[in-house]
């Protein structure tokens, strides 16, 4: 499985399959094992082995501690990482800060309501498509104007789902 993994203001490309890992492809031979009890984790790369102190504070936000430095990193798969580049495009922003429906699928949760001030990356709508829920979020700043939708409703790729009205000054 692939993934993408910021840290530091740097995208790494991570691919894991079984015992084997490519950073940035270079492979080594790995095994993570967590530490019963605690949120520590036992990294073995290459035969080296590497205490971590492994924390998650939300989906796909992770907090690192190694060798008495911390890390914040943010972990994406392939899947979240192509449903955010669908829902964070500039097509699903066009004319008026709209957010698009990135796929097919069916309404589950609006998380807004009108007026409401949102910020990027805050969640707006739950949309469930392929049997799997995606979060869809503010793709920035923004007051709530319009919500288009209702629970329930079954809409297309390029549905209108909410529009979103800039804050003065903002870009």
């Amino acid at each position: 499985m692939k993934y993408w993994v910021k840290i530091d203001g740097r995208e790494i490309v991570v691919e894991v399959d079984g015992g084997r890992v490519m950073v940035e492809g270079r492979e080594y031979a790995s095994a993570l094992s967590p530490v019963a009890g605690t949120p520590l984790s036992v990294l073995t790369l290459d035969g080296r082995a590497q205490l971590l102190g492994v924390t998650g504070s939300q989906r796909g936000q992770w907090t690192l501690a190694v060798g008495g430095r911390r890390f914040e990193l943010e972990v994406l798969d392939e899947r979240t990482r192509h449903i955010r580049s669908l829902t964070g495009s500039s097509d699903s922003r066009s004319a008026g800060g709209v957010l698009k429906a990135p796929m097919p699928g069916l309404v589950v949760r609006i998380q807004v309501e009108p007026g409401q001030r949102v910020t990027a990356g805050m969640p707006l709508i739950v949309l469930e498509a392929m049997k799997m829920e995606n979060q869809l979020k503010a793709p920035a700043d923004g007051t709530v104007t319009e919500i288009r939708v209702q629970p329930g409703a079954a809409v297309e790729k390029g549905h209108i789902l909410i529009t979103l009205a800039g804050d003065p000054g903002s870009t």
